[in-house]
């Protein structure tokens, strides 16, 4: 598996839910949760869309190990922040400092990413470009 693939697959998978929770909130006329519905949106389905294009582009990173820990930490740091958010909202204020461990945990991955993004090396070199050859 490559870190693109998994961004890919879970970014489809945390928008599907992302428009579970809207349409869900659209129904019940309960709008609450609707700051948990945005990080879930933001965080699992366009940051993580955004990695898959990055890796995708990048063959050498998309294979290594650290980037599939990269998205991993994303993809469970985003999964425990959207429901602590959404406990928080409900009133649960227990569920703050979870949210708090869970925004380390983002921030962490989004580290990790920088850390590809600006680093020297073949690794994060890109793939080759399209080629566009004319029509006869």
């Amino acid at each position: 598996m490559t870190a693109s693939s998994l961004s890919f697959g879970l970014a489809v998978l945390f928008v599907i839910v992302g428009m579970a929770m809207g349409i869900g909130m659209a129904a019940s006329q309960d709008h609450s949760i609707m700051p948990a519905h945005a990080h879930l949106n933001l965080l699992g389905w366009v940051s993580l869309f955004l990695f898959g294009i990055y890796y995708e582009r990048r063959p050498r990173l998309d294979t290594s190990r650290l980037a599939l820990i990269q998205v991993s930490l994303w993809s469970i740091g985003t999964v425990v922040l959207t429901i602590a958010v959404a406990a928080i909202h409900l009133g649960y204020t227990a569920a703050d400092p979870i949210a708090a461990v869970a925004s380390l945990i983002v921030l962490g991955a989004m580290l990790l990413f920088a850390y590809f993004v600006f680093r020297p090396g073949a690794s994060v070199a890109a793939g080759p470009a399209a080629r566009m050859t004319p029509a006869e």
